[in-house]
């Protein structure tokens, strides 16, 4: 094997701290990466990490290699890609991470116009309402909804989704339908528990720039957005959620929407790299293009408001 890839084998073991997962994530068998660390300590004359039966570490002279090798790596693969003979020639795999439903619904069925124009890039789509770590899971850029948790990230913004409040008309026959969210004593919610942490998320409206918050009662959590849309359909309770999660449902009749003056606060969305990747052609390409269908179900501006206690304010 080259120095390069010996390189890039060793970017990623430091990133997982264990040889097991960096081979699973390099598609390459736990012995082979060890060797690859092995020759290149072996070619440098100093030893680069620390191993035990459960985690590497760096050395003192691996932590000075990994910043320029991390750099070293990107530049030669941009290199690479640069003079190759097909213009739309980017190629290798890109990981990517977020939310299932909106790699569901927006991106997988996309997906085939990419590879038209793209066939050389390999895409490793993960999915899931948990927030990844992106270096130690190896991903190479993320979509986040919401306000970022992790600050150790190169973020840019995208805009922000719009989210509405709504219910079936099976619940709204049997509980009647409020108008303002002062009238929610009298009815219910499904809760949706956010992860990770199990913190329910509370029900919050924008009032003159203020978010307010309130309780409500529930029968029912869930902690998956899927599953949360579905106790909605089945009459359990009132959502609050993504416009684009639920247009299909809102066009059926399905569910109807509530007290639309009364509006959470809109989700943020962010594309998110880990802090010491540098971006390679196929990463820019992918993101552009996932910027680019993502436009439509987005706003372009974040609302700045404030926040109160639950329950603080009342109705004028």
């Amino acid at each position: 094997m080259d120095r390069v890839h010996h390189l890039q084998v060793f970017v990623r073991v430091a990133a997982c701290e264990n040889f097991s997962q960096a081979a699973n994530q390099l598609n390459m068998s736990r012995a082979a990466v060890s060797n690859a660390v092995q020759q290149l300590e072996i070619w440098l004359g100093t030893k680069l990490l620390h191993r035990s039966t459960r985690q590497v570490t760096l050395t003192r002279d691996g932590e000075e290699l990994l910043h320029r090798a991390i750099s070293l790596v990107a530049d030669m693969d941009e290199l690479q890609q640069q003079f190759h003979p097909n213009l739309n020639g980017a190629k290798g795999k890109i990981r990517v991470d977020m939310p299932t439903r909106i790699a569901r619904r927006i991106v997988a069925p996309s997906l085939p116009d990419f590879f038209a124009t793209h066939p050389g890039i390999e895409i490793e789509l993960g999915s899931s309402d948990r927030t990844t770590d992106l270096t130690q899971d190896g991903i190479d850029c993320a979509l986040r909804v919401g306000a970022l948790s992790n600050t150790n990230v190169v973020a840019k913004s995208l805009g922000t989704f719009e989210i509405i409040n709504c219910a079936s008309p099976e619940y709204l026959t049997a509980h009647g339908e409020p108008k303002t969210p002062y009238e929610l004593d009298n009815h219910l919610c499904v809760n949706y528990i956010s992860l990770p942490g199990g913190k329910i998320t509370p029900w919050e409206w924008v009032e003159k720039g203020i978010v307010h918050t309130r309780s409500i009662h529930s029968a029912t959590s869930a902690n998956n957005v899927e599953i949360y849309i579905a106790c909605a359909l089945a009459g359990l309770g009132m959502i609050q959620v993504p416009r684009f999660d639920v247009v299909d449902h809102l066009e059926s009749s399905e569910l109807v929407e509530l007290m639309s003056q009364a509006k959470p606060p809109p989700l943020p969305v962010h594309l998110v790299y880990p802090s010491r990747h540098q971006l390679t052609k196929r990463i820019k390409l992918f993101t552009d293009w996932l910027a680019k269908i993502l436009s439509p179900y987005l706003e372009s501006q974040i609302t700045s408001t404030a926040h109160v206690s639950p329950d603080q304010s009342a109705p004028e």
